[in-house]
Parts: structure tokens; sequence; C-alpha cells
């Protein structure tokens, strides 16, 4: 099984991805389009948009990762594809076209849940992973703790109850007029302010310590920058003027006080979680994981309850389809395969049958 390859793909936002996989592990090429550039000028993703550059590019990355690798689409042994959760149009391309090339080429298809996938990311470059461990999954679009009982067995402990932690630093750095993607733009801004300068809320969800809510806080950042204005715009005449966000506040303090309120609850739920379930073994995993903070507070957090922290380099915690290869592997050994009915599942739950 070890020389397992599969051929995986990744399209459920605004990333056309690639790759090939050996094994589970090795990971012989990686492609990434991205269309972060394109949707900058948005403000955020548009679904139309992402849809129509998947299909200009799939064909492009594909040839580029077998070639990469130094396979042919007679070496595979698999095709994988991300069929949800994501943008409805987005995965459509990447399931439609996954499941046209398995037919033509006659290949086993596995259709694989996108965070599970992220989750599976940290397996590339710590082979010593094993489940059972608890995760922390923060994305534009999720905020998961998870239980990973076995390989493609899951149990969610926490979830975000609005606003996802990526979605709210979005809407946070547009707000601060910091651009998009909001994540990083804050990470380095952060850097030079003060975390302490503002006290921003950590919301707690009654009857769920686990479980995540970033509205109030997302809100609380955007009532501080208006009751700013109000202050300096007017100058006491009662008339609002033009004014530059940097005029209004302390960009670098907001961003500092408004991330450590996001990372004290992230931290704090999921070190709770972990211990509440007896696991000494403890994972980061999606976008938000690049979150220097983020690492940092885990790291120090881990180190002092004596658990064991993995978490992925830079580029496996932003979408990519190496993780989704990697997914496929344990679907393959287990002879969970998908039909050619595949299709493009928005709203999947983790832990929902796969349609295999």
């Amino acid at each position: 099984m070890s020389e397992i390859l599969i051929l995986a793909f990744e399209t459920s936002c605004d990333e056309t991805c690639a790759a090939v996989v050996r094994g589970g592990r090795e990971v012989l090429s990686d492609i990434i389009y991205s269309q972060t550039t394109t949707h900058a000028e948005y403000g955020g993703v548009v679904p139309e948009i992402a849809s129509r550059r998947h299909i200009e590019k799939i064909n492009i990355v594909t040839e580029k990762a077998l070639a990469e690798a130094g396979v042919t689409l007679a070496d595979l042994d698999a095709v994988a594809v991300t069929y949800g959760p994501g943008l409805a149009g987005a995965l459509i391309v990447g399931v439609s076209f996954a499941k046209a090339l398995a037919f033509a080429s006659d290949t086993p298809l596995i259709g694989v849940h996108h965070i599970e996938g992220h989750i599976c990311a940290n397996y590339i470059e710590h082979p010593g992973l094993r489940p059972p461990f608890a995760c922390l999954v923060v994305s534009g679009g999720h905020s998961h703790i998870v239980a990973v009982r076995d390989y493609g067995s899951y149990e969610v402990l926490g979830r975000t109850r609005d606003d996802a932690a990526g979605e709210a630093y979005d809407k946070v750095a547009r707000v601060l007029g910091l651009g998009y993607p909001g994540g990083p733009a804050i990470d380095a801004t952060a850097r030079t302010g003060n975390a302490q300068a503002i006290h921003f809320p950590r919301a707690q969800v009654d009857g769920s310590p686990y479980d995540f809510s970033f509205s109030g806080l997302k809100s609380a950042v955007l009532n501080h920058v208006n009751q700013a204005r109000m202050r300096e715009g007017d100058k006491g005449t009662g008339v609002l003027s033009p004014i530059n966000i940097a005029d209004m506040v302390q960009v670098d303090d907001v961003a500092a006080s408004f991330q450590q309120a996001v990372v004290d609850v992230l931290a704090e739920h999921t070190l709770m979680a972990a211990r509440d379930h007896g696991f000494d073994t403890l994972a980061l995993a999606g976008g938000v994981a690049a979150n220097s903070a983020l690492r940092a507070r885990m790291d120090a957090d881990c180190a002092a309850a004596g658990i064991k922290l993995y978490c992925p380099s830079l580029n496996y915690c932003t979408d990519n389809a190496a993780m989704i290869g990697v997914a496929a592997q344990h679907d393959y050994v287990a002879g969970r395969f998908s039909g050619f009915d595949l299709n493009a599942v928005p709203g999947l739950k983790l832990g929902v049958s796969r349609g295999h």
C-alpha cells in the first residue's frame, strides 16, 4: 500500500489545486493556482469569478502536477477530490473534472471532506502522528475542535455558532483598511501593536464550553472604529468629514487587541476540550493555523499542559490538494470509494457519509 499513487484536486474556494501523493505521506507534486489577487479588488471571494477561474485553470494545474511528479494517468491508483463543504460552483468544477478523469482512465474515485483534508495535512510532515488526537481547525469558513478517533473517524467537540475565525479576520481587516486576505494583514500589523490597549469581548456559549462565537467581537471592533470616527470626524461641529482610518485609531493596537481576543478564545477552548477528553496530542489545521500569534500561544499552552503539539508548515495550512491526497489514502486502504453519482455538497458536515 505504500506505493499507492493518488491524483488529488481541491477547488472548494478560490485556489485551483492538483497534487500527486504517494503512500499517503509523500508529496510528489503540489500545484496551486491562487486567485487572491483577483478577489482582493472586491475585498473577498466572488463565487462566480472563482468558479470561472477554476474552469480556466484546472486542466493546466493537472498537467503540471502529473509532469512534476513524473507520472501519467495510467500510473494512478485513484483520483481524489474535495466534494464539500465549500462554494457550490467551485466544488462542482473540481468534482466534475475528477469524475470525468476517473471515468476516462478507469480509475477509482474518492470524494474527500475538505475539513478532513486540513486535518490530514499534518500527516505530511509528521510521520509519527497517529490518531487519536484533538485538532483545532480554523479557516475562513470553519472553526472546529475535532476529536480524531481514527483515520476517517471524527467527532466535532466544538464549533463556531456564527462567524468563523478567518471570516472575522477578513471583516475586521476590511474595517481597518488593511485589505484582503485579512488574516496575514492583521497578523503583520499586530506585531507593532499593543495587544492590551483595548479590551474586546471573549464570548462564551452557554451550555457549550467548547463552542466559539466571533460575531460580537467583530461588532465590538466596528463600534470602536465608528465611535472614534464620530469623535474625530466632526471635531465638535456635528458634521462628519472624510478622514483616514489611521487618523481615527491606532490601527496596530486595534489589530493586536482583536487578534489577542481571537487567540485567547481559540486556545482556551481547545486546551479545555483536549484536557476534558483525555488527549495528550493536539494538532492545528486550516488557514488561520498559519497565524504567528496562535501558533506561539498554542505552543506555550501545550508545553505547560504536557500536550504534544503538531502544526503543518505554512504552505500546508492554506488550501492545497496534497492534503486531499493524504486523506484519500486512508479511504483507499479501507476500500471506501465513491460512485460516479458523487455530487458537490456545499454544506457537508464532518462525519456525514461521504457517498462511498
